[in-house]
């Protein structure tokens, strides 16, 4: 396969430092646009040009001087919260951040974007597994804010040729995610119990959600570089679990045994949610190669080695 090269956004962070080494991994050359305000320099491979940028800025430079192939967009404002706080900065980053991508994209010839959207943008599911032809109806600033792109982005392509595949994320876990990020629910639960903290729930616990492992997203996108032009396509696991369910997984895995704190359910929270895979088998010739419990197992080890470094920092500074 001839050398790519490939300018993934937020290529610092969680699911973008992930896709990064995939590349190089393959022999691609990777530019790296992050402008750190979640991404962390520690993540960024050493073989990839990196820009502390952000995507709204003029990335003209980057795009003149590498003669970039594909772009994958993966830098986003992903906290709902925070979007409903200041929906005005959410819509900024993750509209207009995105347009002025796609402007450049057009300008400078490029074979392909992959977008990464959200099962956000569908709401509260009308059936189960929620397909790509389920109503889009976002209950947060988020899901509207990660929808409304992928409308310039078929408009960019009617109107300028531009070739695309967005692709909609399940629940994403794994190595790098943080234990702030409302997303990151496992991360947040293996932190507090490795802490000899009760994780919270908030709601009975009963909700589910579909959660896919971060080296399944990445196949997904390294995939759709080649195939699934133009179509918008579900990644997930096609399988729902309870939190309470996950608590006891996660339990019987890291050998603890707190129980968790419930709390209020938070306004708007989705009760019962799991993607449908189906196009992304037919489409990507891409399923899952990690169920939950295969994930949480390799992840462990990431997770307690941080929380022991956490440990030694802190023994020092006493």
């Amino acid at each position: 396969m001839a050398k790519r090269t490939v300018l993934v956004t937020g290529g610092a962070g969680f699911i973008g430092s992930h896709i990064v080494d995939k590349l190089i991994a393959r022999g691609d050359k990777v530019i790296i646009v992050d402008n750190l305000s979640t991404g962390r320099l520690e993540y960024l491979n050493p073989l990839a040009k990196f820009y502390k940028l952000d995507i709204r800025e003029d990335l003209s430079e980057i795009f003149k001087k590498y003669n970039i192939d594909y772009v994958i967009h993966q830098a986003a404002q992903i906290d709902v919260q925070q979007s409903i706080k200041d929906p005005s900065f959410d819509g900024d980053v993750n509209i207009i951040g995105t347009t002025n991508l796609l402007e450049h994209c057009c300008k400078y010839n490029i074979k392909k974007i992959i977008y990464a959207s959200t099962a956000a943008v569908y709401g509260q599911p009308k059936y189960l597994g929620v397909d790509e032809e389920h109503p889009i109806n976002p209950i947060s600033y988020y899901g509207i804010s990660k929808h409304t792109p992928e409308h310039y982005i078929k408009v960019f392509s009617q109107l300028y040729g531009l070739n695309y595949t967005i692709l909609r994320y399940s629940n994403v876990y794994g190595i790098r995610q943080g234990f702030t990020s409302e997303g990151g629910v496992i991360s947040i639960f293996i932190d507090k119990f490795l802490s000899g903290e009760r994780p919270i729930i908030y709601g009975d616990g009963k909700q589910t959600r579909d959660f896919i492992y971060v080296d399944d997203i990445v196949r997904a996108n390294i995939i759709a570089l080649e195939k699934g032009d133009n179509e918008a396509i579900n990644i997930s696991c096609n399988h729902q679990t309870s939190l309470n369910q996950l608590i006891m997984m996660m339990k019987s895995i890291l050998a603890v045994d707190l129980n968790p704190i419930y709390k209020s359910a938070k306004l708007g929270d989705i009760k019962y949610n799991y993607l449908s895979n189906k196009k992304a088998k037919e489409v990507l010739g891409w399923t899952p190669n990690y169920g939950l419990s295969e994930g949480l197992e390799e992840i462990f080890a990431y997770y307690q080695s941080l929380y022991q470094a956490k440990v030694e920092i802190a023994v020092s500074r006493k």
